[in-house]
């Protein structure tokens, strides 16, 4: 079989686990890592500057160092969205080129290298695909050819289902992933900090970041407790 024959049979396997369409994207994800030699995969999009949305994961680890990266706010796949272009990265580049991340990154995950591919087609400019190698596995492992070759299939998918509308909205069921509403909480937390502290958005999101990592903390869960009013707010504009 070639690797995309592999990869929708592996899609379809994942269906058996993850059945409903907004668990679309993790199915995908699981395929990816299933077929590619990495040890993880995540696919994400960017609906707006410093808005990065993500649709699933193929295990939590692999959810994390995506939440470490936007915690962050610089990584491989902000790197990616933001230069057009695949990044290749191993963990001397990831500690050269994203310090922040890597300091995350060794502490929370054993992900030692991350391949960022920007998606084509109808997500040119919005979509994001993540690869996750452990040691022994490195980079160099990865054929980018079958790389982009399973993106373009990731894409096609995504494109196929983005027919089947969710209620009272003109989306695709798959914006509905359980990563995607977690994320949103953020944009609820930085609409919080507009309101209370009288802060524009992107100051807003630069306090949630600088908070969380002071504190070793993922901005989704720190979000989560500005949003229930578990931290005093002037503790963030300290």
């Amino acid at each position: 079989m070639t690797v995309v024959e592999e990869f929708r049979a592996a899609v379809a396997e994942a269906a058996v686990e993850l059945a409903g369409p907004e668990l679309l994207p993790e199915r995908l994800a699981r395929a990816c890592a299933r077929v590619l030699p990495v040890d993880g995969a995540g696919i994400s999009l960017f609906f707006a500057e410093d808005r990065r949305l993500p649709l699933g994961a193929s295990d939590p680890v692999a959810a994390t160092a995506e939440r470490l990266q936007f915690t962050a706010g610089a990584g491989p796949c902000l790197s990616a969205h933001a230069e057009g272009r695949a990044q290749v990265a191993d963990e001397a580049t990831i500690r050269s080129r994203w310090p922040a991340f890597y300091d995350g990154l060794v502490t929370r995950t054993p992900i030692r290298g991350v391949i960022s591919l920007p998606l084509e087609d109808e997500l040119r400019g919005v979509g994001a695909l993540d690869l996750y190698t452990v040691p022994p596995g490195g980079v160099t492992a990865l054929s980018l050819a079958d790389a982009l070759e399973i993106g373009a299939e990731v894409t096609a998918v995504l494109r196929a289902h983005s027919r089947a509308a969710r209620p009272h909205s003109d989306g695709p069921v798959w914006l509905d992933a359980p990563a995607a509403e977690r994320r949103s909480v953020v944009w609820m937390a930085m609409g919080v900090l507009n309101a209370a502290l009288d802060v524009s958005s992107t100051d807003a999101l630069a306090l949630l970041r600088a908070h969380a990592y002071a504190h070793g903390e993922d901005l989704d869960e720190l979000a989560r407790r500005v949003v229930e009013r578990e931290i005093p707010l002037d503790t963030l504009a300290a």
